[in-house]
């Protein structure tokens, strides 16, 4: 009866705690959804400068670089010093938004790779636009790119870049 081996003694929990856990659960998920902010990055390296802007839910931040070979290069570090600036990180982007075009290949190319490779590594969803798909929509924002991509049905991850020969 004291002996070490207790192969004997079974663990059960009652079904009713199983049902309160999973409720518990579920509501702390959507509690964590609801409180989770979204913060969006738009970059465009299509145009004559190279645009970064981050949308919160508070406010609303941008930068321009110029845009030349240097620039493309080192793109990454230019969007990662742009987000430490605004206390954030790459992991606190809920989404990215892409200007495909049409303009700079080399602009396009770069920001296409680092986009992609970070929905690779991170997971995180991304939207490929162009100002071409709102010209029926008059004095045309960046702040408002992120409700222009959901009012036309952009779709999400799908890449058609637009360059210029």
């Amino acid at each position: 009866m004291f002996s070490l081996n207790r192969w004997y003694i079974k663990d059960k929990t009652p079904l009713s705690f199983e049902n309160d856990l999973l409720l518990f659960s579920s509501e702390l998920e959507l509690f964590n959804k609801k409180n989770c902010k979204m913060t969006k990055l738009i970059i465009d390296a299509a145009k004559k400068n190279i645009f970064l802007m981050i949308i919160t839910d508070n406010d609303i931040y941008s930068i321009s670089h110029e845009n030349s070979k240097m620039n493309y290069e080192k793109l990454m570090i230019l969007i990662n010093d742009f987000l430490v600036s605004k206390n954030l990180k790459l992991k606190d982007i809920s989404t990215f938004y892409l200007d495909i075009g049409p303009g700079s290949f080399a602009g396009i190319r770069n920001s296409i790779s680092i986009i992609k490779a970070i929905n690779l590594v991170m997971k995180i969803d991304y939207y490929c636009y162009s100002f071409e798909y709102f010209k029926n929509v008059e004095d045309v924002k960046y702040e408002n790119i992120p409700n222009l991509c959901d009012k036309f049905n952009v779709k999400k991850n799908l890449i058609n870049p637009i360059y210029i020969s």
